[in-house]
């Protein structure tokens, strides 16, 4: 699995398997699913993620981090 995120676009992708995507879905707001040809995930796009999932991988950091200091 790789992650990349492009700070222009505010684009955060997935990569789940190497392979040609032949499909991809709509699953929600801003949120892709790119389909091979076997049908298996191939990644995972998401659109305005500085406002839906960057967020909250800020805040999981420093629950973390308070439950380490602890």
């Amino acid at each position: 699995m790789k992650v990349r995120y492009d700070p222009e676009a505010d684009i955060l992708y997935i990569l789940i398997k190497e392979g040609e995507v032949k499909d991809t879905v709509e699953v929600g707001e801003d949120v892709f699913i790119e389909y091979g040809e076997d049908e298996e995930i191939i990644g995972i796009e998401i659109w305005q993620a500085r406002k839906s999932v960057i967020p909250g991988i800020v805040e999981y950091i420093e629950k973390a981090k308070t439950a380490v200091k602890a």
